[in-house]
């Protein structure tokens, strides 16, 4: 039991670093020049979890927002990526997009215990 309840901490813990941390490196890795700019947009695509507002129950640990959702979908996901070949802050928005989308994965598909 006590194990189960420190690998539901620790995938919490991941989940949330990943959405609110981790952006700051990317930032700094890949937008230096305006790292906290980027910074600032890739966490407004959080706002992208909103579509789980249409869902019932609203949050389920045991279903997987990708493919689920409609702004988790893989046409949606489709439409990220090719966000990735336009300059500025749409190319931020992918990249946050993108890694929102990789953090819900990793949260449904690799912490399966």
């Amino acid at each position: 039991m006590i194990l189960s309840e420190e690998i539901s901490l620790l995938k919490s813990f991941t989940h949330y670093f990943l959405h609110l941390v981790f952006p700051v490196f990317i930032a700094l890795i890949f937008f230096r020049k305006n790292w906290k700019k980027a910074y600032l947009i890739m966490l407004a695509t959080m706002l992208v979890d909103l579509d789980h507002l249409f869902a019932n129950p609203v949050f389920d640990p045991s279903r997987n927002s990708i493919g689920f959702h409609f702004l988790h979908s893989y046409y949606a996901i489709g439409i990220y990526f090719l966000m990735l070949f336009f300059k500025g802050n749409i190319r931020i928005i992918a990249v946050g997009l993108l890694f929102h989308m990789f953090t819900d994965f990793q949260d449904f598909s690799l912490w399966q215990h």
